[in-house]
């Protein structure tokens, strides 16, 4: 079966390959373990160049493959321009940082030398997502590098482009064959890779449903998982917050990548007494986002990735409405080409309608009244999913409060929830687990090793 990609903006057909042979396969997991046994040898200094080199061609082309991103997903020209500059941003912090997160660590024991080192483990396996076709791997597979190991990468099939991307740019940079190597593999392929003597672990970006099986597969071989999965964070808006600057940045936050992102904010908690003004003028200014061409430089919201995604979420919408859930912005598909949804807002959801109890993978906000700021903070956990969430608010006693209390992986105060390199990344409850980015991240498939000398 061929790995197609249709751009969301027009619906049609823009590239197509083969997927790979179970010989092609087999070669290529041969040379991950070839180049780990090699790659595992190299100092990190030396490792810190090639991602250097790396990071300097990215930013040497970032409208090539931005506007690559942009035809296979359809997020806006302008954020893919900012992917990939974050893209390659990471690769420098990596490459400056790495030597010292992966130093070893001294302690004091009867010995006359102990502590614990951070050694490599070998190929892992990494099931990325279509959303951000590049950031997804970058998030991961540099951290991951840098600590010695090897990527296998099986990429979502409507980014096929992106994937060869990311695997020549290495290759470019000079790094061994093997060091990030693309598999175009079918779903049903996933477990015999897994279970292969010659792959060390596996980590999955996407839903809860594929986070289950891999996670089951993984332990069934015993191997290292990380899964980051759904999220449906909470923008909370509290007592003392400024309405007017939280406004525009609760739209960003609900709207980026095309409202297609994990930790884009989805339920807008805010308190009862601020709750008229907030509501009013956040539905005015969602019902004004521009949505259009994702090449425009005017368009802050451009299509839903797919047909099937665009029907699933009108369905959502519409059951949640049936249901009781009133409309002040948007609400049902545009009749144009392509897969286009405008930014929508949704209150009065009944919580067990698709909208109060189910992730909504596009631009619609759904908001809810509470009674106080405790009320707010119990609301935004009672969900099954923990991977982020923001507290708006000039308030100190506020801001202490909804770190302390919101129970996600990530808390942002008067921020748009985001991943950064310094700060670990991943969530809690049915979010997923293990974390990337920062020394956690580079840690995260390594063998922390005691050693003790007498």
């Amino acid at each position: 079966m061929p790995f197609v990609a249709i751009n969301p903006a027009t619906g049609e057909r823009i590239a197509e390959y083969d997927a790979h042979r179970p010989a092609q396969v087999d070669a290529r997991l041969s040379t991950a373990a070839t180049s780990f046994r090699h790659w595992r040898a190299v100092p990190v200094a030396e490792r810190a160049v090639l991602m250097t080199r790396a990071a300097e061609l990215i930013e040497g082309e970032i409208p090539v493959i931005a506007e690559l991103m942009t035809s296979e997903m359809g997020k806006t020209f302008a954020s893919a321009k900012g992917e990939a500059a974050k893209c390659a941003m990471t690769m420098r912090y990596f490459a400056e940082h790495t030597e010292r997160f992966l130093a070893p660590e001294t302690i004091a024991t009867s010995g006359r030398r102990s502590g614990v080192r951070f050694d490599p483990v070998g190929p892992i396996l990494a099931i990325m997502p279509w959303n951000f076709p590049l950031w997804q791997i970058v998030r991961f597979g540099v951290p991951t590098i840098m600590a010695g190991n090897v990527v296998l990468l099986k990429h979502a099939p409507n980014v096929p482009g992106s994937a060869l991307y990311v695997e020549d740019l290495f290759r470019r940079a000079g790094f061994p064959d093997g060091v990030m190597t693309n598999l175009f593999v079918e779903v049903d392929a996933i477990e015999g890779i897994i279970s292969d003597p010659r792959v060390a672990g596996v980590t999955l970006t996407g839903s809860e449903r594929a986070g289950r099986s891999v996670a089951a597969l993984a332990g069934a071989h015993l191997k290292k998982c990380v899964l980051e999965l759904g999220g449906s964070d909470a923008f909370v808006v509290g007592t003392h917050a400024d309405i007017a600057l939280t406004v525009p940045m609760a739209v960003t936050a609900r709207v980026q990548n095309n409202g297609q992102a994990c930790i884009a904010s989805k339920r807008f908690v805010v308190v009862r007494e601020r709750a008229d003004e907030f509501i009013a003028e956040f539905s005015a200014a969602m019902a004004a986002v521009p949505v259009g061409d994702p090449m425009d430089p005017e368009t802050v919201l451009g299509p839903i990735v797919s047909r099937a995604q665009i029907d699933q979420l009108a369905h959502q919408v519409s059951s949640s409405v049936a249901a009781g859930a009133a409309v002040r912005a948007g609400g049902a598909p545009l009749d144009r080409s392509g897969f286009f949804y405008p930014a929508t807002v949704l209150v009065d959801v009944p919580g067990d309608s698709p909208a109060g109890r189910e992730e909504l993978f596009g631009p619609v906000a759904v908001v809810h009244v509470a009674e106080d700021l405790a009320d707010a903070i119990d609301y935004a956990n009672a969900t099954p999913w923990g991977l982020g969430g923001s507290i708006w608010s000039s308030d100190d006693h506020e801001i202490e409060a909804a770190i302390a209390g919101l129970d996600t992986g990530l808390v942002f105060a008067n921020a748009i929830v985001s991943s950064m390199p310094e700060l670990p990344f991943g969530g809690t409850k049915n979010s997923g687990f293990g974390r990337e980015l920062a020394a956690y991240g580079v840690r995260e498939f390594t063998n922390v090793k005691s050693f003790f000398v007498a």
